[in-house]
């Protein structure tokens, strides 16, 4: 995979709110070139940023959309 310099372009997450929701922060433009997907906490958008492999990503989505939460 082709590494980029570019700075990562993040989304929150869905389920993210306004009034302090504890959720996470994702950028999916890099997958493609880099096969990683940055992710960090929504609410310190300069801490640590923690970057999985795309397959891990999915693995990762998959797990908490099956949870009961």
């Amino acid at each position: 995979m082709t590494k980029t310099n570019s700075p990562p372009l993040w989304v929150k997450s869905s389920y993210s709110t306004d009034n302090g929701g504890a959720c996470v922060e994702w950028a999916p433009s890099n997958a493609p070139t880099t096969g990683i997907v940055p992710v960090r906490d929504s609410k310190n958008p300069d801490g640590p940023m923690l970057n999985v492999s795309a397959r891990a990503f999915t693995g990762l989505v998959t797990l908490a959309r099956s949870a009961n939460l």
